[in-house]
């Protein structure tokens, strides 16, 4: 049995499943100490269902608190960034183009080194060890214990970086490293500050995977814990500790997984509808397809891997104007929907009254909206049906129509035909689909790599070497070793570089390293 927890800003939900089986739901209101809420909703789930926590194997989580800390700049640790490239890439220092307000949260302590690599691995100039070893003093003097270091084109050629991870590491044994070519893409300050990013939330890592680990301890479950990353598949909580920049957006990886697994379908659009957002992605092979370029987290631009999601803000909290036209959101009312809607006697007029006035939901009163219009009701529906059609229009990237699977706590806003889509899927548990992606989420490995095509190393020998490597990495995750497979494999000639140069990406998924689930029937025995 496994136990998936997503928590989200308005709701923090749950299942417990059974193989393919949803033995149990709940969704419960997100609590300021989202800890707490993980607590309240294992404690409900356990009781709703009435398993035996000895039967649970995994317990798999979804968690903004990561996100939320590079968001509002709190609980983040003073970081070095270590750069190796001198002569090269003075112009432009680590850090130029952050924010303000998160260059005085991370306090940085800065330092250029020579190193680096050209595009084919050829060195730029040779690592100096008396260098990182005057920064490790000064480390130690300003009690900094997180460290990123960036090397340009490490992704072809990671050496350097490694080497100097190691002279750190044996001056400062205690010291958190975070190395980019682990986590960015080709690109050296988008790399880089992804992995400053990741490098500040270490210290949090810890804290939040203790906290984890506690709850479960608190209400009797001793399985492993598990979070969810942001290619719709785990990591288990030592991987979480060294990558924790890998769970953000995983929200809507886990209910485009989750829609996937319900609907049966690998590939389609997923509508993911909330209390205050609606977030539209695309799966392709049963997986959501990836973001190509930049993304902007928290002002901060990045370039490793990350869901490719549009979102708007339309939920069903969100407040509805009439005049001086009609218009729904992005204003929301968020959790506090059953203070202040018309259905729950509030005085506020949302989405979720103009759906329980159509007829499409049942919640709350429906007495205390038969008053709205019927041409307001209608043209209320008609207004949020085609935001979120036009959404799925933007994401597609043929001719070829998507079929869309609607799913989250606000579905209920969608009628069942959708403006340019040739079928719309509600499956069962729609609700809870972000908890079902991470309660069936397998482990995963990827590799993203620039390589150089000699007479020395053929194609064959690249593409060999970057799946080699992907199937690895999923198996050091927490994947079991003989249930790894090699799902996508892209390669794209560079034409920009000088030489043969090719772009290869590689994801490799398995099955979890646990224990057999129990069946069904066991469960009800």
């Amino acid at each position: 049995m496994r136990v998936g927890i997503d928590v989200g800003g308005t709701h923090t939900d749950a299942v417990l499943m059974a193989e393919t089986t949803v033995v149990a739901e709940i969704k419960t209101a997100t609590t300021l100490d989202v800890t707490s809420g993980v607590v309240t909703a294992l404690e409900r789930l356990l009781a709703t269902s009435g398993a035996e926590r000895g039967h649970i194997t995994a317990v798999m989580i979804g968690t903004t608190h990561f996100t939320n800390a590079l968001v509002t700049g709190r609980r983040l640790a003073r970081t070095a960034v270590v750069r190796l490239a001198l002569p090269a890439t003075a112009a432009l220092p680590p850090l130029v183009d952050w924010p303000d307000r998160l260059i005085r949260a991370i306090n940085p302590s800065i330092h250029m080194c020579d190193g680096g690599h050209e595009f084919d691995g050829r060195p730029i100039s040779p690592l100096k060890p008396e260098q990182l070893k005057r920064i490790a003093a000064e480390l130690s003097a300003h009690e900094i214990d997180t460290v990123a270091i960036s090397s340009v084109f490490s992704p072809v050629n990671a050496e350097l970086e490694e080497r100097a991870a190691d002279i750190l590491l044996a001056e400062l044994p205690h010291l958190h490293v975070s190395m980019s070519h682990q986590i960015g893409r080709v690109g050296l300050l988008e790399r880089e500050n992804a992995t400053v990013v990741n490098a500040c939330l270490r210290d949090l890592a810890d804290e939040i995977v203790d906290a984890f680990a506690e709850a479960l301890r608190a209400v009797g479950i001793r399985a492993p814990l598990y979070l969810s990353q942001n290619d719709g598949t785990l990591m288990d909580a030592e991987y979480t500790r060294r990558y924790p920049v890998r769970t953000f957006a995983s929200g809507p990886t886990n209910s485009m997984r989750g829609a996937a697994f319900l609907a049966d379908l690998a590939d389609c659009a997923v509508v993911d509808i909330g209390g205050t957002t609606t977030d539209v992605g695309v799966l392709s092979g049963g997986y959501p397809r990836q973001a190509t370029g930049e993304v902007d987290i928290g002002g901060v631009r990045t370039n490793f891997r990350m869901p490719d999601v549009l979102s708007i803000g339309l939920g069903g909290g969100s407040r509805v104007a009439t005049t001086p036209r009609l218009e729904i959101g992005p204003d929301s009312v968020g959790y506090e929907l059953t203070d202040h809607a018309l259905v729950f006697g509030g005085q506020v007029l949302t989405a979720t009254d103009l759906a329980v006035a159509a007829g499409m939901a049942d919640i709350g009163d429906p007495s205390l909206v038969r008053h709205l219009s019927k041409d307001l009701v209608r043209d209320g529906v008609a207004w949020m049906a085609g935001r979120v059609g036009e959404l799925v229009d933007q994401m597609r990237v043929s001719a070829q129509p998507l079929p869309v699977i609607v799913v989250g706590g606000g579905s209920v806003l969608m009628p069942d035909h959708l403006p340019g889509v040739p079928a719309v899927h509600r499956p069962a548990h729609h609700a809870v689909a972000n908890a079902i992606g991470a309660a069936t989420g397998q482990i995963g490995g990827d590799v993203d790599r620039l390589f150089a095509i000699t007479a020395a190393r053929t194609r064959e020998d690249v593409l060999d070497q970057a799946r080699t490597e992907a199937v690895e990495r999923a198996i050091s995750a927490g994947a079991d070793p003989g249930t790894v497979e090699v799902v996508d494999i892209d390669e794209v000639h560079v034409a920009y570089l000088p030489g043969n140069a090719v772009r290869v990406r590689v994801k490799a998924v398995g099955e979890l390293r646990v224990g057999r689930a129990a069946t069904i029937e066991e469960v009800k025995a």
